[in-house]
């Protein structure tokens, strides 16, 4: 079947809007053909410096033919409500066709030509695109990243005419800028196209562009006994920059490796899009970059690194500066300056956010096994970065700068590596701190955002997240989990969060124990992401925390536990069994309040089942008692294993609502004593199943 090409030829495309565009170029494309009636075997779409591409195999020529019923008012419907619908499809009431009381409409279509449906989609395609910034340009009214030169458009080989704005479609594209052969060619399908173009030296797919910049980037390492610091999104973007991407190892001056390595590797990065470059006798970085150039030099790149390294060198000179000043100012002035910069309106200046986090630290230090001292002086040292001189260059550098200058000051290596650390995890992908100080001053840091933000309302909504409070409680839950801190939510981490901001004056939007509940059910939907993405069921963690404990660390355990139970027979029938007994006991709940008091063993012609249950829930209940008191969930598990035998005789042999009254209550009773044993364990009506 025909194959389908276009390309869109345009001044550069700025690297970091290529693979968005090539995905809203998919999207596009498919949702415009699809709503014409047509089918394809294969779409793919690439994305370059100057081009975006898409290539259609498997076309037919025309849509085919449709034939759709279309339902419309009741015939008892007002008038006008069947003359709208006369409108809406074109047709005479002598057209429709009535059933069941109901006008129906059949409408036939006749099958678009492919390249009249393509024309028209491209036209809407580039008149709507969504590029993040778009530029106008000469006389006309259309909009693009940036100026668009040529447009190809195949079908079949051959051209589909059309114009927009000036532009006219053709068969004819142009190679890399540099090092092409300067002139337009023609193009008859896909494959002519990626091969004309590689002959012009111009790779189409970011795919192979990033190959190519890999292999030849170590290679050029290796030669010299060196190695390239990995880093995919410096990857990405320089794929994107380059139609013939070419790597040059260049030379620095060696003094400016003692600045910091990381100080080092951003400046790279964020001004010159350099690559850094380890050297592994010395386990540092090499005074060494690789650029990755758009030209193949004749010199092999000689005078391209050289000309590199001039500006790099200017760069760090600036990293320097800043590196040396930063040193004669201190955090005592950088504190000071935090006074005059305002966190958040209702949260007060960030010297405000640092005395709540140094309070909040102190209070955490005992708990995660850190020295209160030491965790408050990190606490208050912690942001002053935030007013140096070098994280006002690269904010990306916070914390890392204030964890060098800490140690320069002559700080406890403790303090200096929370002070550089506290932010981390950032992210699902981030190691978690495991030093006690640094955790104690993490966890301190991300509760006093959460409290904080939920105090005054700012709660996420939807996939809202502004103040990334989702990602913050996420770190607070792996720092807890992964250090196995035994931290209570509501009774340690939130009253006194809400203690700091009560002493710092801050006015609360929402009352305390809302709060409370809020930041409670926020934790359980976090931990439910977390322990889902781990393959565990969101129900059992709903089963746990509603037991109302506030110990992450022991309800993991329990959903551990609880997850192995139930994936044996014993705990799958105990559920069946429970589920039962729960709807025996609610329907019975609204006909008025449950039987109380012990289960009687005694009674008049009691069945032997009934009271093998009752000695089999007394004696779980203590089994249960003793387990949750050590922690062992795994032996209250097993202990309510011992129930499945003695709930499945029990509802086989014995009525629970028997005739007589003493017999109903007795047996009431004693499914309360069933459902409340298991309910220590976990709220078991959450369970699906």
């Amino acid at each position: 079947m025909p194959q389908l090409l276009l390309e869109i030829f345009s001044e550069e495309i700025p690297a970091r809007m290529q693979q968005g565009a090539a995905r809203d170029l998919e999207r596009m494309a498919s949702d415009r053909l699809k709503a014409a009636g047509l089918t394809w075997d294969a779409l793919n779409v690439f994305a370059g410096p100057r081009r975006l591409t898409l290539v259609i195999d498997g076309l037919p020529t025309a849509a085919e033919d449709r034939n759709e019923e279309v339902k419309g008012p009741k015939t008892s419907a007002p008038a006008q409500a069947l003359e709208g619908f006369l409108r809406k499809t074109g047709l005479t009431q002598d057209q429709l066709v009535e059933r069941d009381g109901v006008w129906f409409a059949e409408i036939s279509s006749k099958g678009r030509q492919t390249t009249e449906v393509f024309a028209e989609a491209v036209d809407q395609i580039v008149r709507s695109f969504p590029w993040p910034k778009s530029m106008r340009w000469g006389t006309g009214t259309l909009r693009w990243v940036r100026p668009i030169k040529r447009i190809i458009a195949l079908f079949d080989g051959a051209v589909v005419p059309f114009e927009i704005d000036g532009i006219h479609s053709g068969d004819v594209t142009e190679g890399h800028r540099f090092l092409g052969s300067g002139k337009p060619f023609t193009v008859k399908d896909f494959a002519d196209y990626r091969a004309k173009l590689e002959r012009d030296f111009v790779l189409l797919d970011v795919a192979d562009r990033r190959l190519r910049i890999l292999e030849a980037a170590k290679a050029a390492c290796a030669a010299r006994g060196l190695v390239l610091v990995d880093d995919d999104g410096l990857l990405d973007e320089v794929a994107g920059l380059a139609e013939w991407p070419t790597p040059i190892l260049g030379d620095m001056d060696p003094q400016f490796l003692s600045l910091p390595p990381e100080v080092v590797r951003l400046s790279m990065k964020v001004h010159q899009k350099y690559f850094a470059v380890r050297d592994p006798a010395k386990d540092g970085l090499a005074p060494n970059f690789l650029v990755v150039a758009n030209v193949e030099a004749t010199d092999g790149g000689k005078a391209l690194a050289a000309g590199n390294s001039r500006v790099l060198s200017a760069r760090l000179n600036d990293a320097r500066f800043f590196w040396d000043e930063d040193q004669k100012v201190g955090f005592d002035a950088w504190n000071d300056k935090l006074k005059g910069v305002t966190f958040h309106a209702k949260l007060g200046t960030l010297a405000e956010r640092v005395d709540r986090i140094a309070a909040l630290a102190r209070e955490i230090a005992p708990l995660v096994g850190a020295d209160a001292d030491q965790a408050e002086q990190a606490a208050r040292l912690s942001k002053a970065d935030l007013a140096s001189g070098m994280v006002s260059e690269f904010p990306e550098l916070q914390g890392v700068m204030g964890g060098y200058y800490a140690r320069l000051a002559g700080y406890p290596d403790a303090v200096a590596d929370a002070v550089r650390d506290h932010y981390k995890p950032q992210g699902p992908g981030d190691s978690v701190p495991t030093a006690p100080v640094t955790v104690a001053v993490a966890i301190a840091e991300k509760l006093d955002t959460l409290v904080g933000f939920f105090a005054i309302d700012e709660k996420p909504t939807g996939s809202r997240d502004p103040y990334a409070l989702r990602r913050a409680a996420l770190g607070v839950i792996r720092l807890v989990l992964e250090n196995s801190a035994r931290i209570g939510l509501r009774r340690d981490a939130f009253s006194a969060a809400m203690a700091a901001l009560e002493k710092g004056n801050v006015q609360r939007a929402v009352d305390k124990l809302s709060l409370e509940t809020e930041l409670s059910a926020f934790f359980a939907d976090r931990l439910t992401v977390l322990l889902r993405d781990q393959g565990q069921r969101h129900d059992l963690v709903a089963a746990v925390f509603a037991l109302g404990d506030d110990d992450l660390v022991r309800i993991v355990r329990r959903v551990e536990a609880l997850a192995a139970f139930l994936a044996t027979d014993d705990g799958a029938n105990l559920l069946a069994g429970y589920k039962r007994a729960s709807n025996i006991l609610k329907a019975e709940e609204k006909k008025g309040p449950l039987p109380q008091g012990m289960v009687n063993t005694g009674l008049p012609n009691q069945p032997a089942e009934e009271t093998t249950l009752a000695f089999a829930a007394a004696a779980a209940a203590t089994a249960v008692d003793a387990a949750l008191e050590t922690e062992d969930f795994a032996a209250a598990m097993t202990a309510l294993a011992a129930l499945r035998g003695p709930v499945d005789a029990f509802f086989t042999g014995v009525m629970v609502n028997s005739d007589v009254e003493a017999e109903r209550e007795n047996r009431l009773k004693l499914l309360g004593q069933v459902r409340g044993v298991m309910g220590r364990v976990a709220d078991f009506g959450q369970i699906a199943g």
